[in-house]
């Protein structure tokens, strides 16, 4: 699989040029809409106005790991939950975020888009956007990529890289990026002022998917839901 990683790392990631079935199935998107990071930068560049760039990791990782400039906002697709611990991964526990299909509606409808817009999903290393771009598209979103590699890239399985992120990904390719987070491009949580309301989940999603496409009250228990890995 990394030998594979790495050389998609060096061609154009779409339909005519990658073989999807060779992925990882967590990075696979139905639409077959690919992109590496470097790529993403340069779709990014190319149309400013007109390409909206939405990274999908939490808060606390594009404080403190750094976020790519071209990104134009932070949308979390899952959030850390600090009141529970996940012993097998020792990390907190990380849940969908209730409300991330309607903070996309609203970033765009704010930038004057629709979900005809080419959409470019980031993540740490590809996972969160395959899925958050295959609920996307549930929804009727048309122009949604994945960045495969991610903003950290996949680990290292060999030698001094082994259990590193320095196999390909954005901070790994020379692209612009900082550890400034402007206000801005920041996440402060549900973007509607509008109460929340129910919406009709494709028959196709998963539960989890499910959950996350439609708002929820805090009294809702998720905790039986599945959690992506990264």
């Amino acid at each position: 699989t990394l030998a594979f990683l790495l050389a998609l790392s060096a061609q154009p990631m779409n339909a005519k040029s990658i073989y999807p079935n060779k992925l990882p199935e967590i990075k696979r998107v139905t639409s077959g809409k690919y992109l590496t990071a470097k790529e993403a930068y340069k779709m990014k560049i190319k149309d400013p106005n007109n390409v909206v760039m939405f990274d999908l990791r939490t808060p606390a990782e594009t404080e403190y790991v750094g976020i790519a400039d071209v990104v134009d906002l932070n949308i979390p697709y899952v959030l850390d939950d600090y009141s529970a611990w996940d012993s097998k991964k020792s990390r907190f526990q990380k849940s969908p975020n209730p409300t991330f299909s309607m903070d996309v509606e609203e970033a765009l409808k704010a930038r004057g888009k629709n979900r005809s817009t080419p959409i470019i999903l980031i993540c740490r290393s590809g996972d969160r956007s395959a899925s958050a771009a295959n609920l996307l598209q549930q929804l009727g979103y048309e122009n949604v990529y994945s960045v495969y590699d991610g903003f950290e890239g996949d680990l290292g399985t060999e030698g001094s890289d082994k259990g590193r992120r320095t196999v390909n990904g954005y901070k790994n390719r020379d692209l612009p990026w900082g550890y400034s987070l402007n206000k801005e491009r920041a996440y402060f949580g549900q973007m509607s002022s509008a109460p929340a309301v129910q919406q009709q989940a494709p028959p196709t999603k998963t539960t989890a998917e499910a959950t996350i496409a439609t708002p929820v009250t805090p009294t809702t228990n998720t905790s039986a839901l599945p959690t992506p890995s990264k």
